[in-house]
């Protein structure tokens, strides 16, 4: 199974490219933070490859910049390539399979994780809650009697 899920930000705007054949490629390069921290108490990250086709390479080139945080899922692909100096380069990507922006545009580079003056306005409305302390079936009515043929197992 070869199978990659991640959370970062991205390390440098994505460049977004076309094959021959008009299919579009983003290639970006996702920042994850290590869980531990080294002997200087700071935490490290991890600079990792990615690239998404076709309409999610569209909309990761549309709508991330630098910083933006995404969680990526996908699979690691390994290859090779000659350089031009004659050696032999070996390259470790990500093809991600699902992208899922974390943050806009506009609070990527601000310490908000969420800004909900830059979310369309139909989902920034505050959620209301209900006060569980009541009884949930208060107004349901009166209870129903239940016989075992009325069970259809």
């Amino acid at each position: 199974m070869n199978k990659v899920i991640l959370i970062g930000r991205l390390a440098r705007d994505p460049e977004m490219r076309s094959t021959a054949s008009g299919i579009n490629s983003t290639r970006f390069t996702l920042a994850v933070t290590r869980n531990f921290q080294n002997q200087n108490g700071e935490r490290q990250a991890d600079f990792i490859n990615c690239v998404a086709w076709r309409r999610q390479a569209e909309n990761i080139a549309k709508y991330c910049t630098k910083g933006t945080q995404v969680a990526v899922e996908g699979r690691i692909q390994t290859g090779s390539y000659d350089a031009q100096d004659g050696t032999k380069r070996y390259t470790t990507d990500i093809i991600c399979d699902n992208v899922t922006f974390l943050s806009t545009k506009n609070s990527s580079n601000s310490n908000n994780e969420f800004a909900p003056s830059s979310m369309p306005e139909d989902i920034s409305d505050p959620i209301t809650t209900t006060d569980l302390s009541e009884d949930p079936f208060k107004d349901f009515g009166d209870e129903i009697a239940l016989s075992d043929d009325d069970l259809p197992f």
